[in-house]
């Protein structure tokens, strides 16, 4: 199991264009990917459940990944919200 607190660096944080993104990437793994938000965790494969937890720009989220390509997984998310989400408008 992978773990990583992650801070929102986007205007709009997890809700419509980024979690679409964050889904889509998501799924490309086999592992199982969590979110937790304020005591509350959702499947990061699931576009309802990441936009669900109403997280805004600078609030702290945890991804978690557990399965056979973890890190790989990780890796690419946490890729994903810190380098690539901040340019999306």
């Amino acid at each position: 199991m992978q773990e990583r607190k992650i801070v929102l660096n986007n205007e709009d944080g997890l809700h419509a264009r980024a979690a679409a993104l964050f889904v889509q990437i998501a799924n490309r793994f086999s592992c199982n990917v969590y979110i937790e938000f304020n005591g509350k965790k959702v499947s990061g494969k699931s576009i309802i459940g990441v936009m669900s937890l109403g997280a805004f720009l600078g609030e702290e989220i945890t991804i978690i990944t557990n399965g056979i390509d973890e890190k790989e997984a990780i890796e690419e998310l946490t890729n994903l919200i810190v380098n690539d989400m901040k340019n999306l408008i």
